[in-house]
């Protein structure tokens, strides 16, 4: 904070997403004053809102995860989210699976549906199995909240700390999520219900580390909720709380460049000419595009930028936003309709960057669970088709993007292949028949409306050596002053995950300057009760403590048999040394 009489610290953070506006508030609670740029006539990025004649879509995101994450936001800026305007709705169930042969597997967060449900593809046994995954995905989950996405992974040694040393291998980051859930389900089935959630980080089930396991677990054990509104609430709260606490916001504000003194950030200027002069230059635009375009060229950005177009970017998807004039029952909130061939329509996305003959894909009715999001007898429908990422994007140099793939055409064939099997496998109507209005929104929508680097809607890829240490810091190369917070820099992708980067990427913003950080550092989500207990404070006081684990055992008795071993065959070695 600054003190009387003196003049507070400056901040510019380049881009309203739901990243920039998180750590906006934040540097504004630690007395900063911040302005927030952003190009779009709107605020939350892909986290954004449609509307047309009565419909609502969410442009982006649509599932409402880790919710941990979320209260904990709200809670370091001293409110909660129901005070600060956001309504959660429960889904339940979590969403319908649907398989090309027509049957139907709808996964709960409710324990005796998902026995149920399981026990009709494997078993009893299978069942069985089924809950060494979950408790498997528990610690996939805790570890992963605990020691990564509350902690910041600056330097290389980072990967050294102790406790993350001591568990790293508990989260299996060398296997991949579709091998190890092959140990646990049997059936070809179960194997796709328990491995397709990679899709919401842009990955392929045979490519992304079993680690990942933690969404699936999260969805079980926490649910899947929707914010009423849209998932813009939230970011919108967020901006409601900046502006509280001085936050000043400019739209339809473009930057053209970060200001340099040659060795650090000083500032930015507008694409109307304008110069703004700051202490600190947050980027939330789109890493890769801002290394090469906004960032000035020296030659360590310049090879660092270089280095970023060689790395593994996500997908990126056609997504359509439907407005229907009738109800279709046969869709819950969230459907996922899984291709017969399924690694072969992954491969198609991720290693030929195409459309798949037979996509696999996500269809979202909001106005399931919340009717405001279309007029009284109507569904608003949103489908998102994994495709692949552009193979060059217009910050490649000439401005222009150089993918010569004919787009209508491939957005036809997705819209005929997507409508046909929504319809043979739920039994509805055909939903074209009740289509009054149509957006679409493709890889070149997504590079040109938001600054997506080839079009990839998640940024960098999260494999093994594209994490932690390895993926872009938060602190920009060779160049002081000048942060990043979103979806390819550290922790990740995914609001949740970027509101945790949010708040590492702040606190090294007051550490760096040591200035203090005003609320609860690292970790405290979990072992803290969100609320005071009405019963014996002494009963629900939380500790920490030392238990010996199965792992700590395991060393303990090793060494002990190790030990025994010695003075037993102490003799024997004598009498060979003699």
């Amino acid at each position: 904070m600054a003190t009387l009489g003196e003049k507070p610290k400056t901040a510019i953070v380049i881009g309203a997403g739901a990243g920039g506006v998180s750590l906006a508030a934040r540097l504004a609670k630690a007395g900063f004053s911040v302005t927030v740029l952003e190009k779009n006539s709107f605020t939350g990025g892909r986290c954004s809102l449609m509307h047309h004649d009565g419909h609502r879509f969410d442009q982006g995101p649509s599932l409402f995860l880790l919710p941990q994450l979320f209260h904990e936001t709200f809670r370091d800026l001293d409110t909660t989210m129901a005070d600060a305007g956001v309504d959660l709705l429960r889904c339940e169930t979590n969403y319908n699976i649907w398989f090309h042969d027509g049957e139907l597997f709808r996964h709960s967060s409710d324990l005796a549906a998902m026995k149920s449900q399981i026990e009709r593809w494997e078993g009893k046994d299978g069942f069985e199995r089924y809950l060494q995954w979950l408790k498997e995905a528990h610690v996939h989950y805790e570890v992963s909240v605990r020691d990564v996405l509350h902690k910041n992974f600056s330097k290389l040694y980072n990967l050294a700390r102790p406790r993350f040393v001591r568990h790293v291998v508990n989260l299996h980051p060398l296997e991949s999520i579709w091998s190890r859930a092959s140990r646990y389900f049997w059936s070809e089935r179960l194997r796709r219900v328990f491995t397709f959630a990679v899709m919401y980080m842009g990955m392929s089930p045979f490519d992304a580390p079993a680690t990942y396991s933690l969404l699936q677990y999260t969805e079980f054990a926490e649910g899947i909720w929707y914010p009423r509104g849209g998932f813009h609430t939230v970011v919108a709260a967020l901006v409601r709380i900046g502006e509280r606490l001085g936050v000043k916001y400019r739209l339809n504000t473009p930057v053209r460049r970060v200001l340099t003194d040659g060795q650090k950030a000083t500032g930015v200027v507008l694409e109307n000419g304008e110069s703004l002069s700051a202490d600190v230059v947050v980027v939330n635009a789109d890493l890769v595009y801002a290394y090469g375009n906004l960032l000035p060229q020296t030659p360590t950005v310049t090879n660092y930028s270089k280095s970023l177009q060689k790395r593994e970017a996500s997908c990126s998807s056609i997504s359509f936003y439907w407005c229907l004039d009738r109800k279709i029952p046969e869709l819950s909130t969230h459907n996922i309709f899984l291709a017969e061939e399924y690694r072969e329509s992954f491969d198609a996305i991720f290693k030929r960057h195409s459309l798949p003959d037979e996509p696999s894909f996500y269809v979202n009715v909001p106005s399931r669970v919340d009717p405001s999001a279309a007029p009284e007898g109507k569904d608003t429908v949103i489908v998102l088709v994994p495709v692949g990422h552009l193979s060059q994007s217009k910050n490649g140099g000439d401005g222009l993007t150089t993918d010569e793939k004919d787009w209508e055409s491939i957005v036809a064939q997705a819209k005929e292949s997507i409508l046909k099997i929504v319809s043979a496998r739920t039994g509805c109507v055909n939903i074209g028949d009740c289509i009054t209005h149509e957006i679409v929104n493709t890889p070149l929508t997504w590079e040109d409306k938001f600054n997506l680097d080839k079009g990839a809607i998640l940024g960098l890829t999260h494999g093994f050596f594209n994490v932690l240490s390895f993926r872009p810091k938060t602190r920009a190369e060779g160049l002081k002053n000048a942060y990043f917070v979103g979806a390819s820099t550290h922790p990740g992708t995914g609001v949740p995950i970027v509101l945790a980067g949010a708040k590492i990427t702040s606190e090294q913003i007051l550490e760096d300057r040591g200035l203090a950080v005003p609320w609860a550092k690292g970790f405290d989500g979990m072992l803290n009760p969100q609320t005071q207990s009405p019963g014996n404070k002494k009963l629900d006081n939380v500790r920490y403590g030392f238990h010996f684990g199965s792992e700590e055992v395991a060393v303990i008795l090793a060494g002990l048999f190790a030990v025994l071993m010695y003075f037993y065959m102490l003799p024997t070695i004598k009498g060979f040394v003699c």
